[in-house]
């Protein structure tokens, strides 16, 4: 295992399902939730109101939100206030209607900080191992170079040394590089290129911009990567993006195959299973939605936030 980068440790903590404005109503939550044991009402109607709030585009006034939470407009006004004065809803002067006030910015910062990237995907990764019986990798990209923070070793007595020599200038050739590049604006990957440039490490190794753009778009309409002995002969490998909660890509898996055993159905399913993986790990570091292919993420800054 590597450890190039520092990281504050938490445990895992899958997001709980949200509950809808609709489900809210249909349901009266308010009254529902009272009659739930070790719950405290007061709490737990502000919290919903903080949960309406999210999920509206726009700002609500009171009748609106006291209408979707169940509430009588009386206490759903109390509620509100006292949320105003902490700082988690705001009130616009002027129409004073209430949205998401910046304090949830804080507490979002605080969990993102919490998060332990290698804690959380490690479990995900020595699943996929066992399950593929190959080596598998978590990397990073930071300052544009490419950081291995794991390796699990192939469990075959023929196995590739994907080694980490030579990887921090290899993002264009390599599955876990090109998962993450894929998706960062134009200006980004120029900066990457001038900054490391395409270095050739295979005769299959992608050292044509126009091609590795063509490419890249590939990785981003599929939602995985490829790396066909670009970076090593007679190893293939295979990545996905790891999404954050912001629905930016902040890492990358792959596993890697020898030449010999990459053919079109190992390939099929080691592929399935990387981006299983890549899903549950996004998902755990709080992005809502599974893996998502076609669909172009947030660009992201070059500081990872998990």
């Amino acid at each position: 295992m590597f450890h190039n980068v520092k990281y504050n440790k938490a445990p895992a903590v899958l997001p709980e399902p949200a509950r809808t404005s609709s489900t809210r109503a249909a349901n009266g939550i308010a009254a529902g939730h009272a009659k739930a044991k070790n719950v405290i009402q007061s709490v737990d109607r502000a919290l919903d109101i903080l949960e309406i709030l999210k999920e509206s585009r726009a700002l609500l006034s009171v009748s609106q939100v006291s209408a979707q939470a169940g509430l009588k407009v009386s206490t759903c006004h109390h509620l509100l206030s006292t949320l105003v004065r902490r700082g988690y809803v705001s009130q616009d002067p002027r129409t004073r209607a209430y949205g998401l006030g910046n304090k949830i910015f804080d507490l979002a910062d605080a969990r993102s900080r919490q998060i332990d990237l290698i804690e959380i995907v490690l479990p995900l990764l020595r699943d996929l191992n066992a399950s593929t019986t190959e080596a598998v990798h978590l990397a990073v990209i930071e300052a544009y170079e490419l950081a291995t923070l794991v390796k699990l070793d192939s469990l075959h007595a023929v196995k590739v040394d994907s080694g980490t020599v030579g990887k921090a200038a290899a993002a264009h050739a390599t599955a876990t590089g090109k998962a993450q590049i894929a998706f960062w604006p134009p200006s980004a990957l120029d900066a990457l290129i001038q900054q490391k440039g395409l270095t050739r490490f295979t005769p299959n190794t992608i050292c044509d911009y126009a091609q590795l753009r063509a490419d890249l778009a590939q990785v981003r309409a599929r939602g995985y990567s490829e790396d066909h002995e670009e970076f090593q002969p007679g190893v293939v490998c295979i990545g996905a993006p790891i999404y954050n909660r912001l629905g930016e890509v902040a890492a990358s898996l792959s596993c890697s195959i020898p030449a010999q055993r990459a053919n079109a159905k190992n390939l099929r399913r080691i592929r399935d299973l990387v981006m299983k993986t890549a899903a549950a790990a996004s998902q755990q570091l709080g992005h809502p939605a599974p893996q998502f292919q076609g669909r172009q993420p947030r660009k992201r800054a070059l500081t990872n936030h998990y």
